[in-house]
């Protein structure tokens, strides 16, 4: 990288900006708060982080990783969903609902063991659709090899909520020896994606009627801790276990933004491009009719993975063999300055900053 590249005021202020301490300036919630991108994090980090901090929880990992009295590592998270509408093509709220918990508590390298379910139900939601979307999670639990062993419900007046609301919280047993953080990024190492991107909001937003296309594209909610369990091999048999540094899966915001979230949280530059990220065409079309970037659409199965460049074809032709990672490929690479960014190559040779989403391209994701 040259020195004028380094010095470009551009990137000199949005360094400025990442490193200001996140502030609340608005009075109400608002629908981007929820987005996962920068109101979310502002909302994150601006009132939460503040009131609860604690040295676990100002990793803002996707889930807690502790031990107990010396015993294994444990690895626990929480998620709730709200997805609109609740049944689409390739899944529904319930099995994302399992999906997405047990994807929370892979990305730390943890064997997902248990979860619970909290129910929040709309009266008058029908019965038939409860039976639906509870024999869609017992299905997606038994193919993940984890048991559903507590829950609660609650059920509000009609208009008090939006037919069904769940809660799933999951823990897990961290069986490597591997530390794997978004805070674990180092220079020279590269940028790997398991597949195809944007397939989840993308189907949503056809189910949702906001697009007037047939296509065959469905969600890619999938559990991913087989496809983890085979990398944490692979890195293993090849004699360096630490290999892997960072996994997160790319769900609201997107690629863009959780690359953005690990060059922040490893004080790296992440370098991505444009020519190499898998996106299907249905996805760029329907991206295109909405002004939208691929890059910050919703995927519920897929993750990113940070490894070391000695290891990264290896690892991606291992991923390769497996179901959900097929499409798994690399897409950039790690560099030191400057720190806190991503930007992209770009298919004309130049150079653009991907920031942090803004706004709520698209509500009610997952």
């Amino acid at each position: 990288m040259n020195s004028v590249f380094l010095t470009n005021p551009l990137f000199e202020r949005v360094e400025r900006a990442r490193r200001r301490k996140h502030k609340i300036r608005e009075t109400h919630i608002t629908l981007a708060h929820g987005s996962g991108g920068r109101a979310m994090h502002d909302l994150v980090e601006g009132i939460f982080l503040e009131y609860f901090k604690n040295p676990m929880l100002d990793r803002l990992e996707d889930q807690a990783v502790f031990e107990v009295n010396g015993a294994k590592r444990m690895a626990f998270t929480t998620d709730s969903y709200v997805v609109d509408p609740i049944f689409f093509p390739g899944g529904d709220i319930g099995k994302l609902a399992v999906h997405g918990t047990v994807n929370d508590l892979a990305m730390s390298g943890a064997r997902p063991l248990y979860l619970s379910a909290g129910f929040i139900l709309e009266e008058g939601f029908p019965i038939d659709d409860l039976r639906r979307i509870t024999a869609s999670m017992q299905a997606a639990a038994e193919e993940a090899s984890v048991q559903i062993v507590t829950g609660d419900t609650k059920v509000v007046q009609k208009g008090g909520a939006d037919k069904i609301f769940i809660n799933t919280s999951g823990i897990g047993v961290v069986e490597t020896t591997a530390n794997i953080s978004s805070s674990n990024a180092r220079p020279g190492d590269k940028v790997i994606v398991s597949g195809t991107i944007g397939d989840h909001g993308t189907t949503i937003l056809i189910a949702r009627g906001e697009l007037e296309l047939e296509t065959d594209i469905e969600s890619d909610s999938a559990s991913l801790h087989f496809l983890v369990a085979e990398m944490l091999d692979e890195a293993l048999s090849l004699g360096t276990p630490d290999a892997i540094r960072a996994l997160r899966d790319p769900t609201r915001g997107g690629v863009a933004t959780t690359l953005n979230e690990i060059a922040v949280s490893s004080d790296v530059y992440i370098e991505i491009r444009e020519g190499l990220i898998p996106v299907r065409e249905e996805v760029k079309g329907a991206c295109e009719i909405l002004g939208l970037d691929p890059l910050y659409v919703a995927n519920e199965g897929k993750l990113i993975a940070i490894v070391s460049s000695e290891i990264a074809d290896k690892l991606v032709e291992r991923m390769q063999k497996n179901p959900n990672g097929i499409g798994a490929c690399i897409i950039g690479e790690v560099k030191p300055q400057p720190q806190g960014i991503v930007s992209m190559t770009t298919g004309f040779g130049g150079t653009r900053i991907v920031d942090m989403l803004a706004g709520d391209q698209l509500p009610r994701i997952c």
